[in-house]
């Protein structure tokens, strides 16, 4: 099984990312797809997720309506379109697999928002 996240990287306030995560070795439609963020020093948490048929969404609070999750079945990939991105928006980003049955992570991607 592997969850493998790019597109992360540098920017500047008020720019945008987008975030992919190419999945293998499970069957990717059957699960929840989701995004979590990690800051230093703080909890990780939800920032969005997708149905396994990609028919709902939910995201944080604080990126409603900046961020937007979608997903690719036929290409076993989960993306996240980050924009007006902020300082607090900083932390790394991890790809989430999840069906009753099974719970995947990815490694991570630094997501950095600076001037």
């Amino acid at each position: 099984v592997q969850l493998v996240e790019s597109g992360g990287g540098l920017v500047q306030p008020g720019g945008s990312l987008r975030l992919s995560c190419a999945a293998s070795g499970f069957t990717f439609s059957s699960h929840v797809m989701s995004w979590y963020r990690q800051a230093p020093g703080k909890e990780r948490e939800l920032v969005a997720a997708v149905t396994a048929a990609g028919g709902s969404t939910n995201y944080a609070d604080s990126v409603k309506g900046r961020f937007t999750i979608s997903r690719e079945n036929a290409k076993n990939t989960v993306y996240l379109q980050m924009n007006s991105l902020k300082p607090e928006d900083t932390a790394v980003y991890y790809c989430h697999a999840y069906t009753r049955w099974s719970d995947y992570w990815g490694q991570g991607t630094q997501v950095t928002v600076s001037s």
